[in-house]
């Protein structure tokens, strides 16, 4: 969902003949709108005439220009570059003015993108953040420590060719209300009153954490602001003031600039052991261990409700690549929570909020308190129940009306995925999870792309060597119709048609088994499946066999076409494939043959040469 926000602006000049102080704030709409929105405040430096002039230009420029910044730029990096900018164009101004029509302003800055705010600040004006009744001073004043001299500026735009910013990041809740006073404000008013102000105007369901009906109270920002600012006015300040009040009633989803923040910020955890406990969740098993990822099992003591918990090992901690591809994964998993096939994927979970909804219902401890982790992992929802590798290795017999309603949910879930861009790039019967509810899920988005992954995640050959297409192969095109190509959506329904054929084969692989070190050789048609299990029909069989295909053209083109064919069965039963010709197989054949056949007219003319008599 996009912003619920409630804005509150006042800005007098009091006691000044002119209003130096200026603040504006911008959303982003369109295809901007994912860039979230960005508000400033900026109080003009009275030592000089262009005070006013340089605090309006630099809060335009920065917040017009944000949203021309590439979108892949982290929100520090865009604000620092854009302060920086400004900051060097008013000081090549004011080295060609008089000393008393110089241009020096102060400037705090907030953006808020998706569920993260970030704040940069120079000078005096502040920015305060009102969370769950509690007010907190999130900038720091550049001024002369000394309190005869404590108006003076230590840092400002204008001043000096070089400019340091200062940077605050964190995680943004509904509910948050966001405060950027000019000194004029803060300068006579106290935290304490600011606090007890801020509270007495803050509607009673936000006070008690009931942030699911905060969207529903009416606004307090424009109330607060007038407040503010007539109430400095009261106490005797000399001085502009501006009070700009951001009330969040409803955050965005989550984005991937969130996850990759929080990938580089937070922590790895260690090795766990079973019995340890992390935020207050007990590790009960380790359930897997790839070298790059762990794999835990945990429970909630309080819930009993058990838990999925993945995180990178501690030695890859450094490994940018692999903590953004993490943030990748959980970015996706997110966007993936809602829609049809929502079910057949697992959810997953943000642990702080499930520790605050416990609070709320009064069945919380010490341990379910609002806190956020210091450690970057995925919690997802843990099911019983067994793989469809797990089933196979079993040698169990499986009803082919249980198989068929795999690859549907399989096929239908992969057809989703594809609608959304995204591309699973794994698909394999040890991730397709048979839960006991009856669901089957798609597990693991770990090497999923969607156009956005970072490019060492693209550039990764990713998937299990015997599910993979023969287009992923370099250099084999005389088994495809292309190669070397990048995963796309017939990958997956081509890993999902070598799954179907392998349950259906008890076990076989249409083109044998494939391991890591080895490539891919396509240079035989599978054999049907019925072949190896007689129960299998002649339509199903043709639907396997277009399933894994070797020429793309061949194969199903998207998972609706493929959930249909199922549905279908005999009723409509597809063609059955014609069978790849010689050259079809090994174009080069040709090729072969001549150089065999000139190869033994060499040696029956070398034989006549040195044996038959002259």
């Amino acid at each position: 969902m996009s912003f619920d926000l409630d804005i509150g602006y006042q800005s007098l000049a009091g006691m000044k003949p002119e209003n130096q102080d200026f603040a504006a704030i911008l959303q982003g709409d369109g295809l901007d709108a994912g860039r979230g929105i960005i508000a400033a405040i900026a109080d003009g430096v009275s030592t000089g005439e262009g005070g006013a002039e340089a605090a309006q230009l630099s809060v335009n420029s920065v917040l017009n220009d944000y949203f021309e910044t590439p979108a892949t730029w982290d929100t520090s990096v865009a604000l620092e570059r854009l302060i920086a900018a400004q900051n060097s164009w008013l000081v090549s101004i004011n080295k060609r003015r008089p000393t008393h029509q110089i241009g020096l302003t102060t400037l705090t800055a907030l953006v808020l993108r998706g569920q993260s705010y970030t704040l940069a600040h120079v000078g005096d004006t502040r920015a305060y953040l009102l969370r769950a009744g509690v007010l907190e001073q999130l900038t720091q004043d550049h001024v002369v420590p000394n309190v005869d001299l404590s108006h003076q500026l230590t840092r400002c735009i204008g001043l000096e060719d070089r400019l340091l910013v200062d940077f605050v990041q964190g995680e943004l809740q509904a509910g948050d209300a966001f405060i950027l006073l000019s000194d004029g404000v803060h300068g006579t008013l106290s935290n304490k009153f600011l606090g007890t102000t801020a509270l007495k105007f803050l509607p009673s369901a936000i006070k008690n954490n009931q942030l699911e009906q905060s969207s529903l109270v009416g606004s307090f920002a424009q109330e607060l602001s007038n407040i503010l600012v007539n109430n400095a006015l009261e106490r005797g300040s000399t001085d502009n003031v501006t009070a700009l009040v951001v009330h969040v009633r409803g955050a965005e989803e989550s984005t991937l600039h969130d996850e990759s923040r929080r990938a580089t910020t937070l922590n790895i955890l260690p090795l766990l052991k079973t019995g340890e406990k992390v935020d207050g969740l007990v590790v009960t098993a380790v359930v897997a261990d790839s070298g790059v990822y762990r794999l835990y099992q945990v429970r909630d003591p309080v819930t009993q409700r058990l838990y999925a918990l993945k995180t990178l090992r501690p030695e890859r901690a450094h490994d940018r690549q692999e903590l953004l591809t993490l943030a990748h994964e959980a970015w996706v998993a997110k966007r993936m929570q809602t829609g049809p096939a929502a079910k057949q994927l697992v959810r997953l979970n943000d642990w702080p909020a499930l520790q605050a909804a416990s609070s709320l219902r009064g069945g919380g401890s010490e341990q379910h308190t609002l806190t956020c982790s210091d450690y970057f992992y995925l919690l997802y929802d843990w099911h019983s129940g067994e793989t469809l590798e797990q089933i196979i290795k079993s040698s169990r017999n499986i009803e082919l009306s249980q198989i068929i309603y795999w690859m549907q949910q399989a096929t239908r879930t992969l057809g989703y995925l594809h609608r959304q861009g995204v591309v699973h790039r794994d698909v394999k019967p040890a991730n397709l999870h048979w839960g006991d509810d009856g669901v089957l899920r798609l597990l693991d988005l770990g090497v999923a792309i969607t156009g956005r992954e970072p490019a060492s995640t693209r550039a990764l050959h990713a998937g299990s060597a015997s599910y993979m297409n023969p287009e992923q192969w370099p250099g084999y095109i005389k088994y495809s119709d292309r190669e070397g190509e990048v995963a796309n959506q017939q990958s997956d329904l081509y890993a999902v048609g070598v799954t179907l054929y392998q349950l259906l084969s008890k076990g076989k692989l249409p083109y044998g088994e494939v391991l890591p070190y080895q490539i891919g050789r396509y240079s035989k048609d599978p054999l049907p499946p019925s072949r190896y299990n007689p129960q299998v029909p002649i339509w199903l069989d043709h639907i396997a066999l277009k399933a894994v295909a070797r020429q793309a053209s061949q194969r199903f083109e998207t998972g609706e076409e493929m959930v249909l064919a199922l549905e279908r069965g005999a009723s409509r039963a597809l063609p059955a494939p014609m069978p790849s010709s010689l050259m079809q197989r090994d174009p080069t054949a040709a090729w072969k043959l001549l150089v065999g056949i000139s190869a033994l007219l060499n040696a029956v003319l070398i034989y006549w040469l040195l044996f038959l008599p002259k």
